[in-house]
């Protein structure tokens, strides 16, 4: 393979004669330009120039070798005039830098708000955005927290509690807490490793990670990243194209996925106005790039990668998931009990009581609000054997895990919490949250005088203001605090 000088590179800079350099290769994009899903205007960007760090945060490793020729690799770049080059440091970069090297360390983060409060500081906008929008006036999304707030421990006393066991099976798989890692899009946003950090990190922990369908990461890469025998579920949003969805599920099921968690509450996208307010400028994720989605770039990340999900997906199509897999199968994004109680009716061997984070419609109910009279409703109907409740959403202490737990949920999901820990201080970041967690949960496990999950019970909670929404709710500083308050754009004068 001949080596190629970057003067020569540099020249080759327009739409009819387009190379760029990508992990030291040089490539001839020019036909392939307009053939991106991602657009011509992120490629034009870096015509003639090192699009390595452009490329790398979103792309899978394999995807060039997956989607180009051979023929269009012209040759390598000259490594040491590379080397040499000049590297541009923008005013953004500086900013993350500068905020990096002032970050505190590992071992002074106490709480998962420790760590959203570090991630604000070194993410860069769009990523922050992303991460941490949430639908509309954001009301959903800081209930889904506050909503804790409104149950009250019953602790009871002079119990042997020296010994504690906080470990679980959810879908048969055994985890050593009632907590799995929720399925997150765009890792690399805040890391260049991706979701790959999370799978090591729940590896270490004994954790049960959700692989998303929005990945920044392969599917694959997530996969082989994780230890023998490490269970992962995949989250799915179908495709309406369905071929392309049997495809990811049959594919997912043979490299031992053990649980399948369709996406329900997405048939179209919440206005996530932080996130529309930036560019999306980034390529988009493999499940994007694989199907030659079409993305649109002006309203932020979200949108961005969103475009292909099915708005019909309905009740009746269970049956066509259940003719493909032989994965249990979960719905997420259940919101009532009504349909929850469905969702058993159809088959089906779980849900999770989500409102996606706060981020799709406002004012839609927080998870463990509604998880009582779910577990009530399916009690009524006889349908609550053999059939699994988790909840996702606003869970950031030991107490929420606790909570939720005695109102029947057989585990709990986190998302923002472990990307704000991975994204400030990688895979010993998460592991450290994940610690966190375990410690405060032990903690009230012994204080309320339970020592396995089984001991567990809804008398050990008080939910008599759940519903109240206008009752007083304890100040809570840290979340106050880590929370980053929405904005009108407002306008500059010019006087």
């Amino acid at each position: 393979m001949s080596v190629i000088a970057l003067e020569e590179v540099a020249k080759h800079n327009t739409k009819s004669d387009l190379w760029v350099i990508i992990h030291g290769k040089v490539y001839d994009l020019t036909e392939f330009l307009p053939e991106h899903p991602g657009g011509a205007k992120i490629i034009m960007k870096y015509a003639g120039k090192d699009a390595t760090k452009a490329f790398e945060p979103i792309h899978p490793p394999d995807i060039i070798q997956r989607f180009l020729k051979p023929e269009v690799c012209k040759g390598t770049v000259d490594q040491a005039a590379l080397a040499k080059a000049p590297v541009v440091e923008t005013e953004e970069d500086k900013q993350v830098r500068l905020a990096r090297e002032k970050m505190p360390h590992l071992d002074e983060m106490y709480n998962s708000f420790d760590f959203e409060a570090v991630a604000r500081s070194v993410l860069k906008p769009d990523a922050w955005a992303y991460y941490s929008s949430g639908s509309d006036d954001e009301i959903t999304m800081r209930e889904n927290h506050s909503a804790f707030h409104r149950i009250w421990l019953r602790p009871r006393v002079m119990v042997n509690v020296k010994e504690v066991n906080p470990s679980t099976t959810m879908l048969g798989s055994k985890s050593k807490l009632p907590l799995y890692i929720t399925a997150t899009a765009l890792a690399k946003l805040g890391h260049p490793e991706g979701e790959v950090v999370l799978t090591k990190a729940a590896a270490t922990k004994g954790l049960i990670q959700m692989i998303p369908t929005l990945a920044s990461c392969s599917f694959d890469e997530i996969v082989n990243a994780a230890q023998p025998g490490q269970p992962q579920w995949l989250q799915l949003y179908v495709n309406s194209d369905r071929a392309v969805t049997k495809k990811f599920v049959e594919h997912a099921e043979s490299r031992g996925i053990t649980g399948l968690f369709i996406t329900a509450d997405a048939p179209q996208l919440g206005r996530r106005e932080k996130d529309m307010r930036q560019k999306y400028s980034q390529d988009g994720p493999d499940e994007i790039s694989r199907n030659n989605t079409e993305m649109r770039r002006d309203e932020g990340a979200a949108r961005a990668i969103s475009s292909f999900i099915d708005p019909s997906l309905n009740w009746e199509d269970i049956k066509w998931f259940k003719s493909i897999t032989k994965m249990p199968i979960i719905i997420k994004g259940i919101q009532t009990p009504e349909d929850a109680v469905l969702a058993a009716k159809y088959g089906c061997q779980g849900v999770v009581l989500s409102n996606h984070g706060g981020r799709q419609l406002d004012f839609a109910p927080s998870a463990i609000e509604i998880l009582a009279e779910t577990m009530d409703a399916l009690k009524r109907e006889g349908l609550d054997k053999n059939f699994e409740v988790f909840i996702d959403g606003g869970i950031r202490r030991g107490s929420d895990i606790f909570k939720a737990i005695a109102l029947g949920a057989k585990g709990v999901g986190i998302g923002r919490p472990a990307l704000f820990a991975m994204s400030s201080y990688g895979q010993a970041g998460v592991e450290k949250l994940l610690e966190l967690f375990q410690n405060e949960f032990e903690m009230v496990m012994r204080l309320m005088g339970v020592r396995s999950i089984d001991e567990i019970k809804p008398e050990m909670v008080d939910i008599r203001n759940i519903k109240d929404h206008f009752v007083a709710n304890p100040v809570d500083n840290l979340a106050h605090h880590a929370y980053e308050q929405m904005k009108p754009r407002g306008y500059t004068s010019k006087l």
